[in-house]
């Protein structure tokens, strides 16, 4: 009886927890409008009081998923009896109703962290932040509760057994790239809120971009490694070996992330010189906006894909409302008080803030791009006016050079001064650099490959450009009287989170440059006692086995690789499974993963006589993708660690404050 009512103690909580948000909108608020403490201080405990009763609900449903409860429909549609108690914990989120559910908990989550590590903040910004917090909370929550509800019953007629997680979401991938990716959505809220909150004081100083940028790079750390193990999920799990595809969903992810990038570098800028102060806030809204955009898009049945999850126009127009009220009312705010702001502080066509603002320009023209190319096939179908397919070409005649001139002004960055640098004392830095990432870069390709290349070698030298001029700057900044090392310790922690978020990018440009461009495939008949050679790896089928596993029965292959004529072998072995309950085939692939190159085995089908189709491929330098995004989450981590985050701001300029920091201190 205990285990019947758990729906129903999750959907109470749910309708508390949207009551409290809808608290923790209204009164603080109205708190700091009419300068009520009373009613400011409702904020805290309303935020975590709907932490806590959207916990219970999530940990309602999860017991409902482990329990196997098929009376409730969400369980009885995305479980079965059989499926491993792992998938059955993450299947919670793989489907629409759980999956918005965990974004809720999420957004409270942060509401919580905001309410309980800001106290430093002055009492009006904080309830106006908690409050502007807690308005998304409601529109959110009042999703859930009216078109997507997940505790909605099938009583009285309940079935025997679940139909199942789809076998593409039974995967360690599911485990951990949804959260990921959605506390890197959800997070942008958080800056949102400072913007909008700053707004609503009328005072869009350097002071709130201080109290907002920690929280803005936790959020775009949290995103980039959602991207990359979404990308990284995709190249094992589908059986290509592909690694983006630029499928609208995946374009969703790298929308806010995209601008999300321009945020932080603007926030650096306004929070150090106080420039940028309305473009910060501008970008602040548009971030978030994009976040909510990619919810519409996976979640609004406007898309066919692996990704996607409702199908239901109810739930896309609840969506688009929400996200035309978003937006439409915060840029209504910023049209409004936006013109009120002064800006004291000018600089030169040269400078530091020059360049960083031509790279934020590229950055949205980048977003654009990628949004047009998305959208644009979507607006003509809903209107009627024909379908067209806008795929990878697009993207990549107008991504990848817009990349490169994004990086070529990256690599002055280190090299120029705030305010104003001369240009013979910018050639005189950057010159060496400059001339050392041609000549590597040309010569690259015939070293590893034996033949040139200009793409290789525009890769390599664009990436040099971005390392080898920040070389410089740290050999530069490390200098000290009492030696080397003692100037190395006294770098910031931002100044390291940025050195690793540059290199970072300058890894994923190697990666994508050159699995893009050298990576070998073949697609082969094989049976047992065939052999075939790719790229110097001579690839043996030894045996092929049948094996059961708790949810699936599966066709392996045992492959023996050599590479050349060494003795030294080891055995890979993909399976393609069938999966009982939906009675539908899954490839699993088989990798022998390297710093420098991965195997990559996958089963097509059985072409009858004892033979399988296979697909052999040698991946050079994939692994790289992957690793540029955890250096470049890393030193987003590395920025927040800094100390001077864990001070109050006391002067009272604020902007006076900022520019008086270290000039390492800055990223």
């Amino acid at each position: 009886m205990q285990t019947l009512m758990i729906p129903e103690i999750g959907h109470y909580a749910l309708i508390i927890a949207l009551l409290m948000a809808l608290v923790q909108a209204v009164m603080p608020l109205a708190g700091a409008a009419t300068r009520r403490p009373l009613w400011m201080a409702y904020a805290r405990p309303m935020a975590t009081g709907q932490f806590l009763f959207l916990g219970i609900a999530y940990l309602c449903l999860t017991a409902s998923y482990l329990l196997d409860d098929f009376s409730v429909a969400n369980v009885a549609n995305n479980s079965n009896s059989m499926l491993p108690w792992y998938y059955k914990a993450s299947a919670v989120w793989g489907n629409h109703e759980g999956s918005v559910l965990l974004w809720s908990l999420i957004l409270a989550g942060w509401t919580f962290a905001v309410a309980h590590l800001s106290k430093r903040l002055p009492r009006d910004m904080l309830a106006r932040v908690l409050g502007v917090m807690g308005l998304v909370s409601v529109g959110f929550l009042a999703f859930v509760l009216i078109t997507s509800n997940p505790f909605e019953r099938l009583l009285p007629n309940v079935p025997q057994d679940g139909a199942d997680l789809n076998p593409l979401l039974q995967d360690f991938g599911l485990i951990v790239h949804p959260p990921m990716l959605y506390m890197g959505y959800v997070g942008f809220s958080v800056v949102f809120a400072f913007a909008i909150a700053a707004l609503l004081e009328g005072r869009l100083d350097a002071a709130w971009t201080r109290w907002a940028r920690p929280w803005t790079n936790i959020a775009w750390a949290f995103l980039t490694v959602g991207i990359a193990l979404g990308s990284w999920w995709a190249y094992y799990e589908l059986g290509w070996g592909g690694w983006w595809f630029w499928d609208p969903v995946e374009n969703a992810s790298l929308l806010p992330w995209l601008a999300g990038t321009a945020l932080i570098h603007s926030l650096a800028v306004t929070e150090k010189r106080g420039t940028f102060k309305s473009w910060t806030v501008l970008l602040a809204i548009f971030t978030f906006s994009l976040s909510l955009m990619g919810t519409f898009l996976v979640r609004s049945g406007v898309l066919t894909s692996v990704h996607a999850f409702a199908n239901d126009p109810a739930r896309g127009l609840f969506i688009l409302a929400l996200l035309g009220i978003t937006v439409g009312l915060s840029l209504l705010l910023f049209a409004l008080r936006a013109p009120r702001v002064s800006q004291r502080v000018g600089f030169g066509w040269l400078s530091r803030d020059a360049l960083l603002l031509i790279n934020n320009i590229l950055l949205v023209i980048m977003t654009v791009t990628v949004l047009l190319g998305t959208v644009y096939p979507l607006l003509l179908d809903a209107l009627n006016l024909g379908k067209i397919s806008v795929g990878p070409p697009y993207f990549n005649a107008l991504f990848v050079p817009l990349t490169v001139a994004l990086c070529l002004f990256m690599g002055l960055g280190p090299l120029s001064r705030w305010k104003d640098t001369s240009p013979r004392d910018l050639f005189r830095r950057s010159w060496l650099a400059g001339l050392a990432a041609l000549v590597i870069g040309a010569v690259a390709p015939l070293l590893y490959r034996g033949e040139w290349n200009l793409k290789v070698s525009l890769g390599v030298a664009v990436a040099l450009w971005i390392v080898l001029p920040m070389a410089r700057d740290f050999w530069a900044r490390s200098r000290h009287s009492a030696g080397r090392l003692a100037g190395i310790k006294r770098l910031s922690l931002a100044y390291w989170g940025m050195v690793l978020g540059h290199l970072g990018i300058a890894v994923t440009i190697i990666g994508v440059t050159v699995v893009s461009n050298y990576a070998i495939e073949r697609n082969v008949r094989m049976g047992v006692g065939d052999s075939v050679e790719v790229a110097g790896y001579t690839f043996t089928m030894t045996e092929l086995t049948n094996r059961r596993g708790p949810n699936y029965l599966a066709d392996a292959a045992e492959i023996e690789v050599r590479r050349g004529d060494s003795r030294r072998r080891f055995t890979m072995t993909p399976e393609k499974r069938l999966y009982i309950a939906r009675g539908m085939p899954m490839t699993q692939v088989a990798l022998s993963p390297g710093l420098f190159r991965d195997l990559y085995v996958a089963m097509g089908e059985d072409l009858g006589d004892g033979s399988w189709a296979m697909r052999l491929q040698v991946k050079p330098f994939v692994r790289w993708l992957w690793l540029g995004a955890l250096l470049m989450a890393t030193g987003g981590l590395l920025a927040v660690a800094d100390r001077r985050y864990r001070r109050s701001v006391k002067a009272r300029d604020p902007e006076r404050a900022v520019v008086a920091e270290p000039r390492e201190a800055t990223t």
